[in-house]
């Protein structure tokens, strides 16, 4: 098959056009944004050494995309570009819906133009849910509504519910009802409207994978808005003391960036492709105080080198955890690098990055 990757050259993308590569004919199409790739060749490199085709340019640039389209003539799109950070969206709103909205409805126009695409697979984000499923005491299964200023404020992080009452934090999947809470989760959102808005009735099938915190080896050093381990990382290294938020359980669940591609890969290439939104994560809680500690015996520095700020950010999430049983049921995707192994395999890429830097 003839495979389009938007953000092709970026961390998860040129993963997944190496192992479309060797079966399909692959184009990259990436703006290689120094903040997510300075420092960081080996995702470009990847590329080379795969054979896939890289074309420069950016979403926003209608023109650039929609020659780029013609020229490849693709039988199935990924689109990965996107703008991501829950930080950097609230300063940036503009920026976040150009790439993500605009960019988006400048491929929907190209590929209309086109006439060769059957599937269109979005990179989604867990972000859409907000603060996603929880239990109320009885049981009830509900929606957390966004946590207040006044309670973070005082230092109480938990969810509640509008009367007060704390609520107990689920896996969650495609059946919760969204409610983003940040610009970024808007945008992400308005990715997934626009393209099942747009190819309704049509032959284009239209795939979404709404992932949780991909991580592993080539993730930016050097992007502060996204990639808390490789933030993490890079501070451990350097010999600071890292800063963690709210009263440090804020849980997340990080998936191997491997296994992403792998789950990207499949969509494009099953039979039938699966009609639902499918979740993709580890399916484990990792609070932020347990991961750091993880990082921290990986450097050989004391576990207890970091500091409780109570501090929190507009946007984000308490508890972010997939529930990835359809992902398994209807897509034969289970994730296959456990967490710890993932851990050690960037601590050692980011150790030698590092160094090289200083060399």
């Amino acid at each position: 098959m003839r495979i389009f990757i938007t953000g092709g050259a970026g961390f998860i993308g040129s993963r997944l056009a190496q192992k479309l590569a060797g079966a399909h004919q692959v184009t990259a199409f990436d703006n290689l944004l120094p903040q997510v790739h300075d420092g960081n060749p080996e995702n470009q490199d990847r590329l080379t050494a795969c054979g896939a085709e890289l074309i420069v340019g950016d979403v926003r640039d209608a023109e650039a995309l929609n020659a780029a389209i013609a020229a490849a003539k693709p039988d199935v799109i990924y689109h990965l570009a996107a703008e991501t950070g829950t930080g950097q969206s609230f300063d940036l709103p503009v920026r976040y819906n150009g790439v993500n909205v605009m960019g988006t409805a400048h491929l929907i126009e190209a590929v209309r133009e086109v006439g060769t695409v059957k599937r269109i697979i979005v990179a989604g984000s867990r972000s859409v849910y907000g603060e996603g499923a929880h239990h109320t005491a009885d049981g009830a299964l509900v929606v957390a509504p966004e946590r207040k200023v006044s309670d973070m404020e005082a230092g109480d992080f938990l969810c509640r519910t509008r009367d007060g009452a704390p609520l107990t934090p689920v896996a969650t999947n495609a059946d919760c009802p969204v409610a983003p809470a940040s610009v970024y989760a808007s945008t992400k959102l308005m990715q997934e409207y626009l393209l099942g808005q747009a190819f309704w009735g049509t032959d284009v099938q239209v795939g979404t994978l709404r992932l949780q915190n991909v991580f592993g080896p080539g993730q930016s050093l050097n992007n502060p808005y996204t990639g808390v381990l490789s933030i993490f990382s890079r501070q451990i290294q350097e010999g600071a003391t890292l800063n963690i938020y709210e009263d440090g359980t804020i849980t997340r669940d990080f998936v191997h960036v491997d296994d992403v591609a792998q789950a990207f890969a499949m969509m494009g290439t099953v039979d039938v492709m699966p009609s639902d939104i499918l979740d993709i994560g580890s399916g484990e809680p990792t609070t932020i105080i347990d991961i750091a500690q993880m990082l921290l015996g990986l450097f050989d520095q004391p576990t207890d080198k970091f500091t409780v700020t109570g501090k929190f950010r507009p946007g984000d999430i308490r508890y972010a955890v997939a529930d990835i049983s359809r992902a398994k049921e209807q897509l034969g995707w289970t994730p296959q690098i456990p967490l710890s192994e993932g851990l050690r395999q960037l601590a050692e890429w980011s150790a030698r990055e590092l160094a090289a830097e200083t060399a």
